[in-house]
């Protein structure tokens, strides 16, 4: 049976959009105003096991061996919550998260983390999901984990509608783009938590930002140009496009009201040094998350390059280099 004393475990990674998630129509649903389109990475995992306690009163979350408390705990307990309407039960669960990426710092940590959950969830509790009901599920948690069921390249569907035709309209599937594998390359200049969460900071850009309509609506044909250029497999035309959709998207933040400022100066040095590589010779182009951080899209040859290029820019960043990594899964040792 799922759900024994060993548990259920399962591995997510996160997933970097190339066409961005930015606003809701929906809250309670996580439903987005626009389609988006990622890169799942194959680093920074996350493993989540979830162990069904039948006699237990209330789920225990331990997030990085630290037991979970407010929004973080109620998060998951929600979305346990979910699981077990779903699966028609009642047991409380224990759900042991660690993730190999800093949390809350504009890195994917919740993508990979729910994705993961809800892989380990729907074993726990015997849930038989094929992927594209564990990608709706997935979204429940955190939208973009929709597209970290996934791995390589996935595009979530914003859907349209309301209601439970709108939830079932709404997830993620892998986008076949068989020749193109490119590197990225990952700045990381803070790791700290954001001082505004993602949550806060869209609902704010959706809400006051004069900007925003015209980006999302600009969104939908950069996510048209993006799909040309992946079947192409032109990563210059691929960077372009993820980069101005990326600098468009902290615009409409800077534009809210109060304005919403990821962007550091440790950040503008590292896009400054993207512009050199460029103007060097260098495909490399950037994106960013709402966060600090910056990842810079290049050819497999040019990574180290690129990645020098950004340590000696801002000495005291940390960078790592990935390239497109696996979907959700469970984990070697899973009792399913």
């Amino acid at each position: 049976m799922p759900g024994d004393h060993l548990g259920t475990s399962a591995v997510a990674h996160p997933n970097i959009a190339l066409i961005k998630y930015w606003g809701k129509r929906d809250e309670l649903l996580k439903l987005p105003v626009a389609d988006s389109l990622s890169m799942t990475l194959d680093l920074f995992p996350t493993t989540t096991t979830v162990r069904l306690a039948p006699g237990g009163v209330a789920d225990n979350v331990t997030l990085d061996g630290v037991a979970a408390e407010g929004e973080r705990r109620q998060r998951v307990v929600a979305f346990l919550d979910l699981v077990r309407e779903m699966a028609g039960r009642v047991e409380p669960a224990t759900v042991v998260t660690r993730n190999s990426v800093p949390t809350g710092a504009g890195l994917a940590s919740s993508a990979s983390g729910f994705a993961a959950l809800a892989v380990a969830a729907a074993g726990a509790y015997g849930l038989d999901l094929d992927p594209t009901a564990l990608s709706r599920l997935a979204r429940r948690g955190s939208g973009s984990a929709a597209r970290s069921i996934f791995g390589g390249f996935a595009i979530w569907y914003a859907g349209q509608g309301t209601g439970t035709a709108a939830d079932l309209a709404s997830y993620a599937e892998p986008v076949d783009v068989p020749g193109f594998d490119p590197a990225l390359v990952i700045a990381v200049v803070n790791a700290g938590p954001k001082a505004v969460s993602s949550g806060a900071a869209m609902r704010r850009t959706v809400e006051t930002s004069p900007l925003y309509r015209a980006w999302a609506e600009s969104s939908r044909a950069d996510l048209a140009d993006m799909r040309v250029a992946l079947r192409r497999g032109d990563l210059d035309a691929v960077g372009a496009i993820a980069e101005r959709n990326a600098l468009g998207m902290h615009a409409t933040m800077l534009a809210a009201r109060p304005a919403v400022r990821y962007l550091s100066p440790a950040t503008v040095t590292v896009l400054d040094s993207v512009l050199s590589l460029r103007a060097a010779g260098i495909a490399a182009y950037a994106t960013m998350d709402a966060g600090p951080n910056v990842k810079v899209l290049c050819h497999r040859a040019d990574r180290e390059r690129v990645a020098e290029t950004l340590r000696a820019a801002v000495p005291d960043c940390s960078v790592f280099t990935a390239r497109r990594g696996p979907g959700a899964r469970l984990s070697a040792g899973a009792d399913r």
